[in-house]
């Protein structure tokens, strides 16, 4: 019995073989898989399929008459009450109540599982974000990439890849010894070294390797900086590993850029490159000739004076994840790395790999905050920078994922903290946990009146127009979450559950669950049961896949 979009596609590729085979016509033709649609207009059925359009010229056979034998062997079963032909040969199903109805019964057996699928099985993928360099506190781009970075990790899980969590810091290079410098500065009392951090933050750094070793203002200038530093990198990535835990976001790999020094890592990749003729000598350094693959110009990998440079980080890095197992290395990276995509591309074909199968670049645009419209400086601890740990304080955990994770990562974002912090539907987050809630209060009801939904139930019940809305919308989860996952849109999965709440709240309102007055639960009530807590289930889902809490209460 068909009773999910899944089920019926296949029973509609299960008709279409039929009736290919008993006409004498190939039936290498059909898909590997079939799909179906919901109608723009409702009185067109609860789903359509184009099957016949897609194979009717390839199998020698007539669109419209193609689909009503489908349409014929479809009807066959009881789950179908209806399937009519429209236009050239589109095939519109109408799905019985009860195989309607089914759909809840499916998402209470299968419970947290329910919308997890197998479409992404057997990939391994990288995926790092976040990345920000241990010299100060996360600003508030580098939090939306934790927040649509973290989900993603989850939406890819969901339909069945294996993932890897990375957060790479890069703790070598000039960047770290200004930040040395700077916080030897602060505690000796001197000016800000030209290019180098400001801000409270380091004069609490500063103090508190003053506190680890008293005496590291008398030590030799050079040994003095190694020691702000090293213990300055060291305090500055345990705040923002803290920040990040609280955050809800816990990577399964930090990796340091100086392990890939310490480990001979660039050398060996220079010899990769060499040994693929990529690699050359001019005005004494060593370059890599990444315009052959597209990028602007080619790349330094050696410096003049010996140095390596980003970019041979960059490929050893790269490497470096090639060989521990990721058939796929996904990296979300801010606006103002667009320029990296090029050079990251023709890097991986300069190391022998495909970037259309093997490295996969997200730019993400820019958050502004605003409050009654006008701009947002919050932070006095880093300057004019608003940090993780502001934004967390101003609106909340779930509020600050949701809302990032809300929108497209190519969408720039006007995020106003008067609307994030309401307690009301114009707040989406709020909207979405309060239908959860409702539901989480009907069943504590029902429990204190001793009304259970039992372990079966009629679902040919569940007839109502508002009922019939809430299991298409329950249906089409997992082909939401399947989609998110395969586009790199978490902002899908929140929108998806904004509607069905909506669409929960508008079934509430229409059909009464509880009896009135103590009376005993009858069968409908029963299967509405059955019905709501199927939604509270996938509201549930929806939210921890975006590592949002689901509250029942608020």
């Amino acid at each position: 019995m068909p009773v999910t979009p899944d089920q019926l596609a296949e029973a509609i590729l299960a008709a279409a073989t039929t009736v290919l085979t008993r006409q004498g016509a190939d039936i290498s033709v059909l898909p590997a898989e079939g799909s179906v649609e919901r109608p723009k207009v409702p009185d067109h059925g609860d789903y359509s399929s184009t099957i016949a359009l897609q194979i009717a010229k390839k199998a020698g056979l007539r669109p419209r008459e193609l689909a009503e034998a489908i349409a014929g062997e479809l009807t066959a079963d009881p789950a179908i009450t209806k399937a009519e032909i429209a236009g050239p040969g589109f095939i519109n199903v109408w799905l019985s109540p009860a195989a309607a109805g089914a759909v809840a019964g499916v998402i209470v057996g299968r419970q947290a599982a329910y919308a997890h699928g197998s479409g992404l099985a057997g990939q391994q993928v990288n995926l790092e974000f976040v990345s920000a360099n241990p010299t100060g506190p996360i600003h508030l781009g580098g939090v939306r990439w934790a927040a649509v970075g973290d989900a993603l990790g989850r939406l890819l899980r969901s339909q069945g890849a294996g993932v890897t969590t990375e957060y790479y810091f890069n703790d070598a290079g000039a960047q770290i010894d200004r930040f040395g410098e700077s916080l030897l500065a602060a505690a000796s009392g001197e000016p800000v070294p030209d290019g180098g951090y400001a801000g409270e933050y380091i004069q609490e750094i500063a103090r508190a390797v003053i506190d680890m070793h008293p005496g590291v203002l008398s030590e030799p200038p050079a040994r003095a900086l190694e020691i702000f530093r090293s213990e300055g990198i060291a305090l500055m990535f345990a705040e923002i590993k803290s920040s990040l835990a609280d955050f809800g976001v816990q990577f399964d790999v930090y990796f340091a850029e100086r392990s890939l020094h310490e480990r001979g890592e660039l050398d060996a990749a220079l010899v990769t490159l060499r040994e693929s003729g990529h690699a050359y000598e001019a005005d004494g350094a060593t370059w890599v000739r990444t315009t052959d693959y597209g990028d602007d110009k080619d790349r330094v990998y050696v410096r003049s004076n010996g140095e390596f440079t980003y970019f041979a980080a960059d490929c050893a890095y790269y490497l470096d994840k090639r060989r521990r197992g990721a058939d796929k290395v996904m990296i979300v990276l801010g606006a103002d790395h667009h320029g990296y995509v090029g050079r990251l591309r023709a890097m991986a074909r300069c190391l022998g790999d495909d970037p259309d199968e093997t490295l996969e670049i997200l730019i993400g645009q820019l958050v502004n905050l605003v409050r009654a419209g006008q701009p947002v400086r919050m932070s006095k601890r880093a300057g004019n920078v608003v940090t993780i740990d502001d934004i967390v304080g101003a609106i909340g955990v779930d509020a600050t994922r949701y809302a990032l994770a809300r929108y497209s990562l190519d969408t720039t974002i006007d995020l106003d903290l008067d609307l994030w912090t309401q307690r009301g539907n114009d707040n989406p987050v709020y909207y979405v946990q309060y239908a959860h809630a409702r539901i989480a209060s009907l069943l504590r009801t029902a429990a204190e009146s001793g009304i259970s939904r039992g372990t079966h139930y009629n679902a040919g019940l569940l007839s109502h127009e508002r009922e019939n809305d809430l299991l298409k919308a329950l249906a089409d989860f997992p082909s939401v979450v399947a989609s998110a996952a395969e586009l790199r849109q978490p902002h899908r999965v929140a929108r998806y559950l904004e509607d069905l709440s909506g669409t929960y709240h508008r079934f509430y309102d229409a059909c009464r669950v509880l009896p009135r007055d103590n009376a005993p639960i009858d069968d409908l009530g029963r299967a509405r049961l059955w019905l709501a807590d199927a939604a509270r289930i996938v509201l549930a889902n929806g939210l921890r896949l975006l590592g949002v809490t689901a509250p029942d209460r608020l």
